[in-house]
């Protein structure tokens, strides 16, 4: 009889900032599908084709809260749905470390509100930054532009190599230079709860 044995845990990549601004532009497949079975949530992989970030929602599709995460488990931003009325919005809050071995802190990070038809109105919290979400009520193709009309990031329906188109819960998503990697990914996360997808 064969034995099945667990595999060595694989060692945490070195501490480097998963904020970090990239100088050059990085390309993300977004799969609108949990890895969890019965599970709602995306799952982000890298140019290699790995896994690269990870939502699980274990409650309700459109639940109030959900967790963006690396890899490992790492929470590294909690999204909350507020509403009032007819009055929503998506508030951010990243996970720090504390840097003093306390463990985790969390910041408010950035606001998403809808506005208009297709669009939607982000903040960064304490910069005074803004971008707007250009056709997020369409569920495969939208933009995010910065204030000064540039496109921070731009999300699409993945194409194979030889043009075939694939179904609409698979994605690509191209986060220019100078824009937050990390920043990109919670927006779509958000077009998704907006939409009602996760």
């Amino acid at each position: 009889m064969a034995k099945i044995l667990p595999l060595p845990v694989a060692s945490l990549p070195p501490s480097w900032d998963q904020s970090q601004i990239l100088p050059r532009q990085t390309v993300y497949t977004v799969w609108m599908k949990s890895l969890v079975f019965n599970g709602n949530g995306c799952t982000v992989y890298g140019a290699d084709g790995s896994v690269a970030f990870r939502v699980d929602n274990y409650g309700c599709r459109g639940g109030r809260e959900v967790f963006f995460m690396d890899l490992y488990g790492k929470t590294l931003i909690k999204i909350q749905r507020k509403s009032f009325g007819i009055f929503k919005r998506w508030e951010a809050c990243r996970f720090l470390d504390a840097g003093d071995g306390s463990g985790e802190e969390t910041r408010p990070w950035f606001r998403v509100q809808k506005s208009g038809k297709n669009g939607a109105a982000v903040t960064i919290h304490g910069s005074g930054r803004a971008y707007t979400i250009d056709g997020c009520a369409r569920k495969s193709e939208y933009e995010i532009t910065g204030t000064d009309g540039a496109v921070a990031a731009a999300i699409g329906r993945k194409q194979t190599a030889s043009g075939v188109v694939l179904g609409e819960d698979v994605l690509t998503l191209t986060v220019g230079s100078g824009t937050d990697h990390l920043l990109a990914l919670g927006l779509v996360v958000v077009c998704g709860l907006m939409n009602r997808c996760l």
